[in-house]
């Protein structure tokens, strides 16, 4: 390989071990950390000083120059503030998708170009391939465990075939192997869990500093009253922890099954197969495929599988195109807890096509009750 790769490097082992690999390949490389969020967690630390030092610590034995440069005003105007508005309305975000498109392959993508880079690398877990076309396709990671396509969903052409990502063709023991032959410092450095910007830290008391709190009625579907909820920001479909009203009822757990935005409401159910929580059709929004041309035409169905959340396996669909930005997912098999808010992504194979957001739930309650 020859030319010039800027690598954005997190402080973890994906990214060193994806800079290492590039630097042996030939490339002239440069590492970048970017340091998108400037607040410290609860304790008063700033867990991306650590990060920083790690990131200098790697560059020095890979012998490779480095930077850091200051994405957090990008991170919340693009970022932030589209987590808050979405946690406002009621839905549950995805931030991490929304973080790649707009800040790793677009404000990153284009500072690289400042430093005259060929192309960008980052420590994803996937993997690309040209099409006959010359098209760049986005792959699942070799390691179904670690694959990450799911959060590149949203990057387009340019973006995508701007990108290597040079730890897709290994599994993580393998990534960690060599980061230690390397004497790496972060060979055993614990994965990061969860949004960035929140960490560690107590989730509702993090969302409390930036939305105010109104707390309301948790309800039955008919109505009765059977506790208080803090705010309905704090709560998401299907969730059984923190409702404070176990033990009540016919004594199975409860379920979140909707929120009634309109009248403060928290819906609640019990058991695993309360109805509310299946459905079959969901309608999405924010329509985007990688290849930027969509697999059928508008009103005319294809069949492909998708995940509805990032954790699942994968589901058999069919998908049609509404106009609009917008399609319709249907699913024979029930599903469980379709979220508005959620990024579902769709796949042929190891080929992600795409996606959207999950908007609206059609046919809620299905289940079994």
């Amino acid at each position: 390989m020859s030319g010039r790769i800027v690598v954005g490097l997190s402080g973890g082992v994906d990214s060193a071990v994806s800079a290492l690999l590039l630097k042996r390949q030939g490339w002239d490389v440069i590492g970048v950390y970017m340091n998108n969020w400037e607040e410290t967690d609860e304790n008063g630390v700033c867990t991306g000083e650590t990060d920083w030092q790690d990131v200098r610590a790697v560059c020095d034995i890979i012998d490779i120059p480095y930077y850091s440069v200051n994405f957090a005003q990008e991170y919340r105007d693009r970022v932030f503030s589209y987590f808050l508005h979405e946690y406002q309305i009621g839905r549950t975000p995805n931030p991490d998708v929304m973080c790649n498109r707009e800040i790793k392959f677009k404000a990153f993508l284009s500072f690289a170009m400042k430093l005259q880079a060929d192309k960008i690398a980052t420590g994803h877990f996937c993997r690309t391939v040209k099409d006959e076309s010359g098209k760049s396709l986005l792959l699942r990671g070799l390691d179904a465990n670690k694959d990450q396509s799911y959060f590149l969903y949203m990057l387009s052409q340019r973006q995508l075939s701007s990108a290597v990502f040079p730890v897709g063709e290994l599994t993580k023991p393998e990534v960690r192997a060599i980061a230690e032959k390397a004497g790496l410092p972060v060979s055993h450095k614990k994965d990061s869990t969860g949004v960035c910007f929140i960490g560690e830290r107590n989730f509702k008391r993090f969302l409390s500093q930036y939305l105010p709190a109104k707390s309301g009625d948790m309800v039955t579907e008919s109505g009765k009253v059977v506790g208080a909820h803090d705010g309905l920001m704090y709560y998401t479909l299907g969730q059984r922890r923190g409702l404070g009203i176990g033990g009540s009822g016919d004594g199975r757990s409860w379920f979140v099954i909707g929120k009634d935005m309109e009248k403060n409401r928290l819906i609640v159910a019990q058991g695993e197969d309360a109805k509310m929580l299946y459905s079959h059709t969901v309608i999405c929004a924010d329509e985007t495929y990688i290849s930027g041309e969509p697999p059928a035409e508008i009103g005319v169905p294809f069949e492909c599988v998708c995940k509805y959340r990032y954790r699942q396996g994968d589901q058999k669909v069919t998908v049609t195109r509404l106009g609009g930005g917008r399609f319709s997912v249907y699913s024979k098999e029930p599903q469980r807890a379709v979220t508005p808010g959620q990024s579902l992504v769709l796949y042929m194979g190891d080929k992600c096509l795409g996606g959207g957001i999950e908007d609206v739930v059609a046919d809620a309650g299905v289940g079994g009750l």
